[in-house]
């Protein structure tokens, strides 16, 4: 085998075997949202794609035999349009677009693939030169069949990505959402970067590695500072925000926390199922959010626990928390439910040492409950 082939396999078998240990560490995961589902296929894909490039190497090669080389193809053809379609479908589930999962959508996404493919099979059963040439060469239309579809998904990505953070207020989700869409994008430009500079070069590869891996970390990171139902932050972000003493006291501002829980939420339960307890808690933490980038004043928003909510304001006046709640209730009358839906809420004001966060909780937790007797 030449030496730099056997780089090249080298390369994407690391790759196999990095991406196989995410799988399996995501498989244990007792998570199993639709997204993460989708994720992992997308991982299934790539590995697929490089256990296939590096078949074709050794056939190149002569260490495969040549025969197998029209498995080889298909493989390569399928798996990376694969790629794509899963982070579409992945895509998807992220920006949780309206009905994704009704047949005709999904027929409708696979659409692509299935003519590509037709296409494909039929151009390699009449004239297969046009596709590989005899000492193994891909043919220019060969690249075309692999990069079109691959290319119509990511217009696609790009499409529903590119909308949701036109419409996103925060300027950390909206980054969130144009890093999702953009992923295949510069996955494929390094990938033809590579190619124009050294075409021997496992350079997509290395590109795929990298933007993955660094897209897993952030998963990682939003797995232990984000509640996986209200995409909030959860307790333990809470305790970290609260630990930095910058967080806390800001220059000519106040610092408000407000205790907030929704009404009646063990009958809503009990009386609608816990699905519909769900949805009550996506409704107000959504009107939360909504509230909260609706203003510039700085804030941080937590699930504290079951149907709590921490927030934690940092108004000029202290007045002006009344008028954010007054927001938010308003918000959340803006949905239809069958039951009336609506928070109790208690806040106080952060004072100078010795008082603490912790004293500040306690102390809007204790006026949160005296809201709801009065109101009872």
């Amino acid at each position: 085998m030449k030496g730099f082939s056997f780089f090249y396999i080298e390369a994407n078998l690391v790759s196999v075997i990095i991406f196989g240990i995410i799988l399996i560490h995501n498989q244990n995961n007792i998570d199993r949202q639709e997204k993460q589902i989708k994720f992992d296929r997308v991982l299934l894909a790539f590995i697929v794609y490089f256990l296939a490039d590096s078949v074709w190497a050794g056939i190149v090669d002569g260490v495969f035999p040549r025969s197998i080389f029209s498995i080889i193809i298909f493989l390569i053809y399928a798996s990376m349009a694969a790629i794509t379609y899963f982070w579409l479908e992945y895509v998807m589930a992220y920006e949780q677009v309206e009905h994704r999962n009704r047949p005709i959508n999904r027929f409708a996404v696979i659409f692509p693939f299935l003519i590509s493919t037709v296409l494909l099979v039929l151009n390699y059963m009449i004239a297969p030169e046009k596709l590989i040439s005899a000492d193994l060469e891909t043919q220019p239309l060969f690249t075309l069949y692999l990069s079109a579809v691959p290319d119509i998904y990511m217009i696609a990505i790009l499409f529903y990505t590119i909308r949701k953070a036109r419409r996103e207020e925060n300027p950390v989700e909206k980054q969130k959402h144009i890093f999702i869409g953009t992923f295949p994008l510069m996955v494929s430009v390094f990938g033809l970067l590579g190619e124009k500079i050294n075409p021997q070069a496992p350079t997509f590869c290395y590109a795929s590695l990298i933007l993955m891996l660094v897209f897993y970390i952030q998963a990682i990171e939003l797995r232990v500072s984000q509640d996986p139902l209200t995409q909030l932050n959860n307790r333990g972000q809470l305790e970290r925000y609260c630990a930095q003493r910058t967080n806390l006291y800001l220059e000519d501002r106040k610092t408000v926390v407000v205790m907030m829980d929704i009404d009646t939420f063990k009958a809503i339960n009990d009386t609608y199922g816990h699905a519909e307890g769900d949805r009550a808690l996506l409704i107000v933490s959504g009107a939360l959010k909504t509230a909260v980038n609706s203003h510039s004043m700085p804030s941080f928003l937590c699930r504290y626990g079951g149907d709590e909510f921490i927030l934690i304001l940092h108004p000029v006046n202290v007045e002006e928390t009344g008028q954010f709640l007054e927001e938010v209730r308003t918000e959340i009358r803006k949905d239809n439910c069958a039951y009336p839906l609506s928070i109790s809420a208690g806040y106080d004001v952060l004072r100078d040492a010795p008082d603490t966060i912790q004293d500040c909780i306690r102390r809007a937790d204790q006026k949160l409950y005296e809201e709801k007797a009065s109101r009872k």
